[in-house]
């Protein structure tokens, strides 16, 4: 499913199995994770409260990140692409940003081939983790 900036997949599996296949299909379309921040270990450590299993994945794929920032520097300010991971119900609902609805805030025509072909493979992710 597609809303106006995100692509969705729910997934019938536990967390950390939906986020391992999260991560398998990033990788397959080229992209590598960065960052990962384990949001409910931070909010227990920082807060002392309890949250459901959420990851927010800062996603990469090199060739692209590095035609983007050759055309714009301020390109960096949409990178890395995030994807959220997190419990719902007896299942993981995934949610990854829409990169080209991120560049167009940043108002540069000259990354929206950059950010189609984002839009795409990462589009193809959410597909292969619905299946």
């Amino acid at each position: 499913m597609k809303d106006k900036y995100a692509f969705r997949a729910h997934i019938d599996a536990s967390f950390p199995l939906a986020l391992a296949r999260v991560k398998d299909a990033l990788k397959t379309e080229g992209f590598g994770v960065l960052t990962e921040v384990d949001v409910k270990q931070t909010f227990a450590e920082k807060l002392g409260v309890e949250f459901r299993s959420y990851a927010i994945l800062g996603a990469c794929n090199p060739p692209l990140s590095h035609s983007a920032l050759s055309q714009e520097l301020d390109a960096g300010l949409v990178l890395p692409c995030n994807v959220v991971v997190y419990e719902e119900g007896d299942g993981t609902e995934v949610v990854i940003a829409d990169p080209q609805t991120l560049v167009r805030t940043l108002g540069k025509q000259n990354l929206e081939g950059v950010a189609l072909e984002a839009r795409r493979k990462l589009g193809r992710v959410a597909e292969a983790l619905r299946q």
